[in-house]
């Protein structure tokens, strides 16, 4: 999915400008100062970069920026997955990313019409387009700069050995606490024992408190209790010197059934009042039973008084509500447990060596494919710098031991060149110069963005500091490139222009409010003019435009050659036809 279309608004030197893209390789040229490189900030600010008020043109209220896209085709499952995960519309014609900067550097991003945040869109910036800026060398003076390039080309990656890493240092970690604290442990662990050995001798239940507290308070009450249902016996059933209530029911039945041959209705009475003497029959034998119960005696009281005083003696010197103290002593069980764990130093001993073993495993795999990896990208590298006037098997990819083992691995990585025939390989920092450092920069760029997953590649005067010969084989490279990949690139050199497929042109104007950038397609003359003016012409003549259309008509029947991994597979424009020889404007 390349970039088809982008548009500013208001955007530094920018009062509007709309670019439409195209396939193949495409360069933007102009004066210095013209804002070449304001087309590449644009690009990269819609993808997620870092924006502030500057950015705005001045006077104006806002920048806006678009950029729309190819939509997901059905090879590239992650892009798609990553919309269908971040609930972002799947456009069928498109993919629109727009960002919004005022001035007050505040920011709005949309992703199809959706809003987002700008870390959403430097996540998906970075599976759209890849660029290389015209200091992009510096990164190589970087070791983990290095080694990512390696192991993106080795396809490898790191997250298995950085977890190994991790859990390695976790282990280490734990033994090391474990034996500067066992002093402590121990006394922690000789204080828990203390507490729960005392209250041990309790042995609290769980639910013990509840019902010990309420059996408590019924002995503590057992006499006020049977003499309260002994006076209900007697009134239900009666003394030696009054009858109870049962009697005066049963006597009222016996006088209604006396009578009930003569009013029928006494019979209904005489039936409820014998079911009503039952029940209270049943009750005067409950109280009775109760009010001469012998079983609760001084002892038991005592007992169980004792084992409540106990309890709450317990709760007071813990500071813990006597319904709490079962679960405090359990939890000083399980603390005393933690404890003898955790001062088992030979099981973390054991534990932190099991840890080591499972990372070096994973190191020395990671480290095996590294160095299997690292020939084949040195040998793609030394074809381009071939073409770049840098031949021979010059640059290297070495692979040493690291000082002590690291998340990313055991492996230093570190790209060496000599710097002729014979000479010993040494660093790039050590013996290669700016424009050799830049050559190798976008060779290395070349060979592995071939085989990323941006179908996008700017290159933002990446060509600085080199020119002739070697001029021409760099636009050789991006033309070949340009055959897999959407090529953008922002260039001075008309050696390298010429081998583009699509040129534009940036130029300033002074205009009402001050100086504007604005862009132009070129083809056919046009074209051949704004080469003149990059071969130095002030002023096209002739012969400046005869060397220029010569240049263009000798790149366009040259085939350019790039022999690096290619870029395939379903909806890839590897497959869709090439823009060589004649796809050229001229």
């Amino acid at each position: 999915m390349a970039l088809r279309h982008l548009a500013l608004r208001d955007f530094v030197l920018v009062q509007s400008m709309a670019l439409d893209l195209r396939d193949g390789f495409t360069v933007l040229s102009g004066e210095t100062g013209a804002g070449k490189s304001i087309l590449i900030d644009a690009l990269q600010l819609v993808l997620g970069g870092r924006g502030d008020a500057g950015v705005v043109r001045e006077g104006a209220a806002r920048a806006e920026l678009v950029a729309e896209f190819d939509p997901p085709a059905p090879d590239m499952p992650a892009l798609r997955q990553w919309l269908q995960e971040h609930d972002f519309a799947h456009a069928e014609e498109s993919l629109l990313l727009r960002r919004i900067i005022d001035a007050q550097g505040k920011s709005r991003c949309w992703i199809n019409g959706s809003v987002a945040t700008v870390g959403q869109l430097h996540a998906l910036g970075e599976m759209l387009v890849d660029i290389h800026g015209q200091h992009a060398w510096q990164s190589l003076m970087r070791p983990h700069a290095v080694r990512n390039l390696l192991d993106g080309f080795a396809g490898v990656a790191t997250d298995a050995t950085e977890r190994a890493w991790q859990q390695w240092r976790q282990a280490q970690e734990r033994l090391t606490q474990a034996r500067q604290n066992q002093e402590q442990v121990q006394q922690d662990r000789e204080r828990l024992q203390w507490q729960i050995e005392e209250v041990g001798k309790l042995a609290p239940g769980a639910q013990e408190w509840l019902d010990l507290n309420s059996r408590h308070t019924l002995l503590m009450h057992q006499q006020d209790l049977q003499q309260a249902a002994l006076q209900a016996w007697q009134w239900l059933d009666g003394d030696e010197t009054a009858a109870g209530a049962l009697a005066a029911v049963q006597r009222a039945a016996s006088a209604l059934a006396a009578q009930q041959t003569i009013e029928p209705q006494f019979t209904e009475l005489v039936q409820a009042l014998e079911q009503l003497a039952d029940p209270l029959a049943d009750v005067a034998r409950s109280l009775r039973d109760y009010a001469q119960r012998q079983d609760v005696d001084g002892a038991d009281l005592a007992e169980v008084d004792a084992r409540v005083a106990s309890w709450l003696s317990l709760a007071r010197r813990y500071r813990t509500a006597p319904e709490e103290l079962h679960a405090r002593w359990q939890d000083w069980k399980a603390r005393l447990a933690a404890l003898d764990a955790g001062s088992d130093i030979a099981s973390l001993e054991a534990a932190q060596e099991m840890a080591r073993k499972q990372y070096l495993q994973a190191a020395q795999a990671l480290s095996e494919r590294r160095r299997a990896a690292a020939p084949k990208l040195a040998k793609i590298v030394n074809q381009a710098l071939a073409q770049l006037g840098m031949g021979g098997e010059r640059f290297a990819i070495e692979i040493g031991a690291t000082a002590s083992p690291q998340a990313h691995g055991l492996d230093d990585v570190q790209f060496t060149i000599a710097t002729h025939a014979g000479a010993t390989r040494r660093p790039l920092a050590k013996v290669a110069s700016g424009g050799e450092l830049s050559r190798i920069s976008l060779a290395i760029a070349v060979c592995t963005s071939r085989l990323g997953g941006a179908e996008t590649l700017v290159f933002d005067e990446v060509d600085a500091g080199i020119g002739g010969a070697v001029a021409h084989s760099v636009g050789k490279l991006l033309a070949q490139l340009g055959r897999d990949r959407q090529v953008l690139a922002v260039t001075h050199l008309p050696q390298v222009a010429i081998w583009a497929d699509h040129q534009f042109v940036v130029e300033k104007s002074q205009a009402q409010g001050g100086l504007h950038s604005h862009v132009r397609a070129v083809s056919d003359a046009a074209r051949v003019a704004e080469i003149a003016r990059m071969l130095g012409s002030e002023v096209a003549s002739d012969a400046t435009l005869a060397h220029a259309r010569e240049m263009l008509q000798s790149a366009q029947a040259t085939d350019a050659v790039l022999s690096v991994p290619a870029k395939t597979g379903p909806g890839r424009r590897g497959q869709r036809g090439t823009t060589g020889k004649g796809g050229r404007h001229a």
